[in-house]
């Protein structure tokens, strides 16, 4: 069986940086949201998770 999950982020800033290669991402392009992420040191698996893998992004809490 598998069973997959969605772990809490780490902290409010990398939530922050996140949010902010998302929003490079849609007013430019994703090659612009990865080297923004990659220059904030988030992990290759996490940026292919969220920039190109919508569906599997962690819902905002508001």
């Amino acid at each position: 069986m598998n069973v997959s999950f969605v772990q809490q982020r780490q902290d409010l800033a990398s939530s922050a940086v996140i949010e902010r290669g998302i929003t490079v991402q849609n007013s430019f392009n994703t090659v612009c949201a990865i080297e923004y992420l990659k220059s904030h040191n988030v992990n290759p698996k996490v940026i292919e998770r969220v920039l190109l893998h919508p569906d599997q992004r962690r819902k905002a809490v508001h």
